[in-house]
């Protein structure tokens, strides 16, 4: 094998080892950007659901009564 043959040779490998480079940072961020947007919207929804839970536990607490869903048993028991 000649200099120039195993020049062309590496310089294939080095553009293909680029690529494949500049393929995984693309992906590495948009993966990025879509766990960012799943912990604003699990942030989000958590906040919801103590919300949710805090207007029915004072709601239980202000009908006569009623027993507190935090103190009821679950229904498989």
């Amino acid at each position: 094998m000649d200099k120039d043959q195993e020049r062309g040779d590496q310089d294939t490998r080095l553009c293909a080892l680029e690529e494949t480079v500049a393929h995984l940072t693309r992906l590495t961020e948009d993966l990025s950007e879509v766990i960012a947007r799943q912990d604003r919207d699990l942030s989000r929804l958590t906040a919801r659901v103590e919300r949710l839970t805090l207007a029915e536990a004072e709601r239980q607490a202000d009908a006569p009564g009623s027993v507190a869903l935090a103190d009821q048993r679950p229904p498989h028991w």
